[in-house]
């Protein structure tokens, strides 16, 4: 090594030698493949796949034996004896050596590398070394070198590997068939049953089902112990089952002071409830129960000691956080602990868009921080002027090692050691070998090996996602990571910044396919969001921590230390919420394998354009001006490229999939906005493409969730004046997020009043419809908010989801003097089948428009509706299979756009 070194004291880094050492990597990727196959396999595949790779295995290494014992080796070289073998010297002083002769050339000395002799002389000379080398065998290049040495080594290691993993995973997977709770899930029985909880409770993300959205619901990984079955029969089991709390009926805050919500793990339950089967294949969950009532949980056993101080830390975390801004408050706690409760949708969509998730759960990057507090920079660990806190306290290497490993252990125990805590310290884990051993060597190997534990620990983990991504992340910070950091620093940039974007790029590479087959979605600020938070991180994290180890003694103290990192933390949420506003922040992309592999191809194609653009500054500089027009896209340059919108736009329909959002314009970068559909993303990525930043007035036409849910993206980053609703506060739940959403925003909200006029600009708008009473049903569609529009173009209609009822009492209403020939008309429902044939003809739309979702289960727009429309002489677009209409001109001349 100091000879390689090129200095008397050796190699400055001696964990760098040599190539890297990839042998546990196969094992680790076949026992991966092998459990996520075998967790769904029959029991006789499982059974004859982990004999025959015994069986293979076995005689692979016993033929191994067979060959050494005897000898035989048709590529060995002629057996050299010890004692007999001579050794060349370079000349000197006579040598004796007890071993046998040693040959002392009078000609210039011999120097033998590898096997093959280098003479100066005349005379041929023979390693001794090499050619005694495994018992007298050639030691390179050996032919047949697949059947000697550790190749055979390998592939019987392999097999091995593989039937252990089978073994686990076919256990575990009979875990999920045998016992009671199956079977009862098949017949769809209610049984009194006693559960432990395994892991946190969570409350579910609003879901949009049609007009409605899905009741809210608490979620409890949990394990049955004990069941009553019905016929009155007790019998003893563990079988991994999910609880399903119905939370319809809670207000907000009883939801979040809800004792379901505070169950810690190993507590024990007992619940009434319907077994039914886990939807989808491949989870680990062998039913859902369905409890039963809305009642606060029985408690039979109380959580474990651990699980208790690990619950108050976190608590006490919530407390101390309580007093900071909202987006500081939600996610400090997801930073430090993976606590996620607090995180709003809108702030989890921002973080999506930006591939910053990582973020909000608790990964190797927590772990990493703690332990570069403790051990200082990785890279300096084996050296002499190594940092951190451990140097500074006189603990020694491979104590600090040790340390770290208890680090990791309490790590574990707050942050819950459910399967992303486990991903996150088998990673840590990675960097305490490499001080451990001193190599950089044992890095990939410590991966493989962290893998291979983990998925015979907990062979689920093999159909993870998210374990997935942790190792192909960690795999390019070991591999790629240095040598794009190498190449940055030869190129003249600074170190520090070097080894942060090639960190970040590193492991978006390798995450994006992944990430695509999750999202459909491919994010391109990505590199530069994580690189814009990475030094807000590590301060919010440690502060975090510091206030989570004093909130249980001194809450003051922990809350002025909540105080300090709620400023990083905010800074991070800022960055998300920037980025992910961007117009070109991301782009659509296949959600399947295939998808991935399509980026994959991708990304080697461009990285192979950008290492030979890297020679070329003025190269460089275009394409990132270039990437920086298709981020920002201004309004200007995207209408003269895009020509949406078109110029002299009047009306805009959004696509937003199965709902209503509609864009009336009022001036330069001002709009009216009817509706918000069911998706705050969709809805706001339409009105940036508009070009919208201000919004005088928002109109609701009624409380459906396919009509208010998008709210927040309509709010998001813009100045708006008020919310005008109608006054049937139905369904009383919808109500209620559209008052919070403007509470929180400070916005007034109004009540529609027909016969009301409003005017912005050259916008002009009569409010036609509910009245005070609502005829007929008087449900939420008929107290739809009727507008009739009119500015310097054409005129609109439009109807909401009004029914025939309604739509009869609007014809007949002293408003219904007012709806006669238009020129565009909303058609009422997402066109469903029931619409009045009178007012379809009073109106005699010249263009009617149709919002609807592509395959929506209601087959909107019916075809029955579009051809009466046509049958009056309206041409009829639909989003559902143009995507967004806009509306320009006037008069005799109607202009129209698709985007």
């Amino acid at each position: 090594m100091h000879a390689a070194a090129g200095s008397p004291l050796g190699a400055s880094h001696p964990r760098q030698e040599g190539p890297a050492d990839l042998r546990l990597v196969p094992p680790a990727l076949v026992a991966w493949a092998v459990a996520a196959w075998a967790l769904a396999a029959p029991a006789e595949w499982v059974v004859a796949v982990t004999t025959g790779c015994v069986v293979v295995a076995g005689g692979l290494l016993a033929a191994g034996r067979r060959g050494t014992a005897a000898g035989a080796d048709p590529d060995a070289a002629p057996a050299t004896t010890a004692s007999a073998r001579p050794v060349t010297m370079p000349s000197g002083p006579a040598t004796t050596m007890s071993a046998g002769p040693v040959t002392m050339p009078s000609e210039p000395a011999t120097t033998t590398l590898g096997s093959t002799p280098t003479t100066s002389g005349s005379t041929p000379t023979t390693s001794g070394l090499a050619a005694g080398r495994r018992g007298g065998r050639r030691a390179w290049p050996p032919r047949m070198w697949w059947w000697h040495g550790w190749p055979r080594g390998a592939v019987a290691a392999a097999l091995l590997c593989a039937a252990a993993a089978a073994a686990s995973a076919g256990l575990h997977g009979a875990d999920l068939r045998r016992g009671p709770v199956p079977e009862l899930a098949r017949r769809y029985e209610v049984v009194t049953a006693e559960a432990e909880v395994t892991s946190d409770p969570r409350l579910t993300r609003p879901r949009i089902s049609g007009a409605r959205a899905a009741p809210p619901a608490v979620l409890v990984d949990a394990e049955v112990r004990r069941v009553d079955k019905p016929d009155g029969t007790t019998e003893v089991t563990r079988t991994p089952v999910l609880l399903i709390v119905d939370a319809s009926g809670w207000a907000a805050r009883e939801r979040a002071a809800s004792p379901w919500l505070s169950l810690l793990p190993t507590t024990r339950l007992r619940v009434t409830a319907r077994v039914v089967p886990a939807l989808g294949g491949g989870e680990r969950v062998a039913a859902v129960l369905r409890v039963r009532g809305s009642g606060p949980p029985r408690v039979v056993g109380r959580p474990s000691g651990t699980q208790r101080f690990a619950g108050e830390l976190r608590a006490g975390l919530r407390a101390a956080t309580d007093g900071l801004e909202p987006d500081a408050r939600a996610l400090l706690p997801g930073l430090v602990v993976g606590d996620t409760s607090r995180i709003t949708p809108e702030l989890d969509e921002a973080f999506k868009a930006t591939d910053l998730t990582h973020l909000l759960a608790v990964s190797g990057a927590n772990l990493t921080i703690l332990m570069a507090l403790l051990i200082g920079p990785p890279g300096r660990a084996q050296r002499i002027e190594r940092r951190g806190l451990a140097p500074g306290l006189g603990i020694p290497l491979r104590a600090t090692a040790v340390c770290g490993g208890v680090l990791t252990l309490g790590f574990v125990i707050v942050c819950r050691p459910d399967p992303s805590v486990l991903r996150a310290a088998a990673c840590g884990a990675v960097a305490l070998l490499a001080i451990a051993t001193g190599r950089r060597r044992s890095l990939i190997p410590a991966l493989a090996t962290a893998v291979l534990v983990l998925v015979l620990y907990d062979p689920w983990l093999a159909r993870s996602y998210g374990f997935l991504l942790s190792v192909v992340a960690t795999g390019a910070l070991l591999t790629l990571a240095p040598r794009w950091s190498a190449a940055l620093r030869r190129r003249g940039m600074a170190p520090r910044v070097a080894e942060a974007l090639a960190a970040a790029a590193a492991a978006q590479v390798v995450c994006a396919p992944v990430v695509a087959v999750l999202s459909a979605r491919v994010s391109l600020v990505a590199v530069p969001c994580n690189l814009l938070v990475e030094f807000a991180v590590a301060p919010a994290t440690v502060l975090g921590f510091a206030a989570l180890g004093t909130a249980p003694w001194a809450m003051p103290v922990a809350e002025a230390l909540s105080w300090c990192a709620g400023w990083p933390a905010g800074w991070i949420a800022d960055i998300a919420r920037a980025g992910s506003a961007l117009p070109g922040a991301g782009v659509d992309w296949p959600g399947s394998w295939t998808g991935a592999l399509l980026l994959a191809c991708t990304t080697v194609v461009l990285l192979l354009v950008g290492r030979r653009l890297l020679g070329h500054p003025w190269l460089v500089g275009a394409c990132a001006v270039l990437l920086l027009l298709v981020l920002v896209q201004p309004p200007p340059l995207t209408r003269v490229i895009t020509g949406w919108p078109p110029p002299g736009w009047r009306y805009a329909m959004c696509d937003v999939g199965q709902g209503d959002a509609t864009v009336l314009h009022a001036g330069d970068g001002a709009g009216v906005v009817v509706d918000a559909g069911p998706d705050p993303v969709l809805v706001d990525r339409c009105l940036r493409t508009l070009g919208i930043t201000r919004i005088p007035l928002v109109v609701l036409t009624h409380f459906h969730a396919d009509h208010v849910a998008g709210l927040p993206g309509v709010l998001r980053g813009r100045s708006v004046g008020a919310i005008e609703t109608t006054g049937l506060q139905e369904p009383v739940e919808q109500a209620e997020f559209v008052r919070r959403q403007a509470a929180a925003r400070r916005i007034p909200v109004t009540r529609a009043v027909a016969g009301e006029r409003r005017r912005v600009g050259a916008l002009d708008w009569q409010v036609l419809w509910p009245p005070p009473v609502v005829p007929g049903t008087g449900g939420p569609n008929d107290a739809s908010v009727v507008l009739l529009v009119r500015s310097a173009g054409p005129t609109l209609l439009m109807l909401g989801d009004l029914e025939p009822p309604a739509q009869r009492a609007l014809l007949e209403s002293p408003a219904g003097a007012a709806v006669r020939s238009v020129d565009v008309l909303k058609v009422a429902h997402h066109g469903s089948a029931y619409q009045d044939p009178d007012l379809m003809r009073r109106v005699a739309p010249r263009l009617a428009v149709v919002s609807a979702g592509a395959d929506n289960p209601y087959g909107h727009p019916a075809p029955a509706t579009v051809a009466a429309l046509r049958a009056g002489g309206a041409e009829v677009l639909r989003t559902d299979r143009g995507g967004a209409v806009a509306v320009a001109g006037g008069g005799d001349r109607l202009l129209v756009a698709r985007d």
